[in-house]
C-alpha cells in the first residue's frame, strides 16, 4: 500500500467533528465542535452544511422544522424551531465572515436573565 492510499484510509475512518453531540444547553444538543463565545452563542468548527446535517441527524425536520430567516450573499441563517419551547425556543444557525455561530434562543421562563436596558435620561 502506498503512502497517499495509507493517508486516504485515515482521513476516511476518522469521522467529521460535526457528527458527534456535544454539550447541552438548555436541553438543546450542540456539535462537539462547537466553543462557546458568549452567553448562549457557539462557534462550530465546522462548515454551515455540515452542521445542519448533524441537526437532521439530532433534530428531524418534521418534528422541528426549519426556517430560513437570511439567504444574502456572505450570509446564510436557518432558526431550527422546538416545538415543546421547553428550556429553549430554537436554534439560530447562521454563516458569516466565513463562520458558522450557534444561537441557543432561550425559552421564556427558562431562568436565562434578560439584561435590562439602560433607562433612558
Amino acid at each position: 500500500m502506498t503512502l497517499r492510499a495509507s493517508a486516504m484510509l485515515v482521513l476516511l475512518s476518522v469521522p467529521a467533528l460535526a457528527t458527534e453531540p456535544g454539550d447541552r444547553v438548555l436541553g438543546a444538543i450542540l456539535p462537539s465542535s462547537a466553543h462557546k463565545v458568549a452567553e448562549l452563542r457557539y462557534r462550530s468548527g465546522e462548515d454551515l452544511e455540515a452542521v445542519l446535517k448533524f441537526y437532521k441527524g439530532v433534530y428531524d425536520p418534521k418534528n422541528y422544522p426549519r426556517k430560513s430567516v437570511v439567504n444574502q450573499p456572505g450570509v446564510k441563517a436557518v432558526h431550527l424551531v422546538n416545538p415543546s419551547g421547553k428550556g429553549w425556543e430554537g436554534l439560530n444557525i447562521y454563516q458569516a465572515n466565513d463562520e458558522v455561530r450557534i444561537y441557543v434562543v432561550p425559552a421564556d421562563g427558562s431562568g436565562v436573565k434578560k439584561k435590562k436596558a439602560a433607562p433612558k435620561p
